[in-house]
């Protein structure tokens, strides 16, 4: 759905100022202590996620890992929250104080299988794989979350701790549901990380976004015999291709439209009565995104007109932009500072410069023993349904070095990357840097208060979220084919 490491981690700005913070020494050193002795449990999380490598809304078994991890630490979990099955949230409150969320992601990419070995080598038999890294994003969040409680038992610390298992968020705008549904009203401060291949903090935008599948209905007929008989639903996919093409030099022009046809027909004899695209339009300002996306939807209306067809549609997904907090910026950064980078065996520096031959970028591969501060990087990227929950809640990423510099995300590298130690070693320091920052947050009324302030402000007096999906439920079945015969039940 996005490639967020070119929002988190963007060209560098002036520093960010120190933030004192607010747990002491011991008390820190007792948390990065837990992570590291727990290491063989994140790492035993994020293998397992994965292998198996389920794609949106059908994470059953990682959901359910993650959600025993989280219950045999002590918290109370929540299975099945805002109408998604494979959704959660885990609780573990102590007397009244902040609410602080941490969000764990566990979704895969279609079409990426590939071993953990350091050149192209997919895995027979099987469809999905971790291009974006969300084996170790869930993993991750979820020792963070431990780290905490145990710290806020040993300290007597009061408020609420909660991981929100947030499904489909390549493409299925998971999040999104779980704000429409109030999950997030009294939350204080909400944190998160992302795979990537450097180490930083920003608060530069993502992109809006609003996805969905057009669905062309024809009539059937031997292509040879009787082609005046048939109408082609591929016809209409293809002329709304092509009109939407024309389209795009009268659009703002940091606007992305991109497709794939998900079907097109079966033989070529055969004219095709069902044919299906699947679009995507993104920009940073959410209203061009919901103009963009009337005006496809008209190209797709004119084509079936051209044609002879039908057509119907269903929005899939719908994410606003990124409204990052400069405030809560500045105390994970700090946090991430005293963190440090990564440092590698020299098996995983072969390991890494072996990958590194099959990458177009170049980078010195010690940038991930450094750190990054940045008070704003370029708006654009990538897009992702944590910018719905920072709207509405004070929220602030980083991203960590858990592939080769250089890699891209949603490639077969990241994947690889992913599954590997260096993986996890990235995932090590988003753990830490997460736990370290959740913990100052419960002991800073002020730096909440502060952040609740900023968001109001740069949201507006008169703001009020409304979903871009609109009010549809979750679209459980997004990434499933779409059969011919049910195309036309969908909803729009």
């Amino acid at each position: 759905m996005k490639i967020r490491t070119a929002l988190l981690l963007a060209s560098m700005f002036a520093p960010l100022s120190a933030h004192a913070q607010a747990v002491p020494e011991a008390q820190r050193g007792a948390i990065l202590s837990g992570i590291d002795k727990r290491a063989p449990e994140l790492e035993s999380t994020a293998r397992a996620i994965w292998g198996w490598s389920e794609v949106g809304y059908q994470e059953s078994k990682s959901s359910a890992l993650l959600q025993a991890r989280l219950k045999k630490a002590g918290f109370a979990v929540t299975p099945g929250v805002a109408g998604m099955p494979t959704a959660f949230v885990a609780s573990f409150k102590q007397g009244n104080g902040p609410v602080i969320g941490i969000l764990a992601e566990y979704d895969a990419l279609p079409g990426l299988a590939q071993t953990n070995a350091p050149t192209k080598t997919a895995i027979a038999g099987k469809a999905a794989g971790h291009g974006c890294g969300h084996n170790l994003f869930g993993a991750a969040s979820v020792e963070a979350a431990i780290a905490i409680r145990e710290w806020m038992i040993a300290n007597k610390v009061q408020g609420e701790l909660r991981v929100y298992g947030s499904p489909a968020e390549e493409g299925g705008s998971g999040k999104v549901y779980l704000v429409r549904a109030g999950l997030f009203d009294d939350v204080s401060a909400v944190l998160h990380w992302h795979p990537g291949d450097a180490n930083g903090v920003s608060t530069g935008k993502s992109m809006a976004n609003i996805s969905g599948k057009f669905r062309f209905h024809g009539v059937s007929a031997h292509a040879a015999a009787s082609p005046d008989k048939g109408r082609s639903a591929l016809d209409g996919v293809e002329v709304m291709d092509v009109a939407v093409n024309f389209m795009r030099e009268h659009i703002p022009s940091s606007t992305r439209i991109h497709n794939i046809i998900t079907a097109g027909g079966e033989a070529p004899n055969v004219v095709p009565d069902f044919a299906e695209s699947y679009y995507y339009v993104r920009n940073v300002d959410p209203l061009i995104v919901r103009d963009v996306w009337g005006r496809v939807v008209k190209a797709a209306e004119g084509s079936a007109m051209a044609t002879g067809t039908t057509v119907d549609y269903e929005i899939t997904g719908g994410v606003y932009s990124m409204l990052a907090s400069e405030t809560l910026a500045k105390v994970m950064s700090s946090n991430l500072n005293a963190v440090g980078g990564e440092t590698w065996t020299p098996e995983e520096i072969a390991w890494a410069t072996e990958l590194q031959k099959s990458l177009p970028t170049q980078k010195s591969l010690d940038s991930v023993r450094q750190t990054s501060s940045r008070e704003r990087g370029p708006d654009g990227g990538g897009s992702t349904d944590v910018s719905d929950i920072s709207w509405t809640v004070p929220t602030i990423g980083l991203s960590t070095a858990t592939w080769v510099p250089g890699t891209p995300a949603h490639s077969w590298q990241a994947v690889a990357a992913s599954g590997s130690s260096i993986g996890i070693k990235g995932a090590t320091v988003a753990a830490k840097t997460i736990a370290l920052t959740g913990a100052d947050l419960f002991l800073s009324p002020e730096v909440l208060k502060e952040a609740r302030a900023e968001l109001d402000k740069a949201r507006g007096p008169d703001f009020k979220y409304n979903a871009l999906l609109g009010t549809r439920t979750p679209a459980l079945d997004y990434r499933k084919p779409t059969p011919a015969w049910e195309g036309s039940t969908k909803s729009k």
